[in-house]
């Protein structure tokens, strides 16, 4: 696994779990968070958590919480400041 197979996944499934992204590449989830950080850190990819009663009625969120990744972008923003 490298980080351009990461990001030609998460190109193509948009937005993805990081339980069913261990699932795809057979890898440790720590693994994958060090390696996600970098497509973080470049604005290509967006962190976000949700409750397994997301996308159900309201006030239903509670812990566990798991992680979401979702691809955002070919490359980061510029920034003329």
């Amino acid at each position: 696994m490298s980080l351009l197979e990461i990001k030609r996944y998460l190109m193509q499934v948009k937005i993805a779990s990081l339980t069913s992204l261990c699932t795809y590449f057979n890898c440790d989830a720590d693994v994958l968070r060090g390696m996600l950080a970098h497509w973080v850190r470049k604005g290509c990819v967006r962190q976000g958590l949700k409750t397994p009663a997301c996308g159900k009625k309201c006030g239903q969120c509670t812990i566990p919480l798991t992680e979401i990744y979702e691809w955002i972008s070919e490359s980061p923003p510029y920034s003329l400041a």
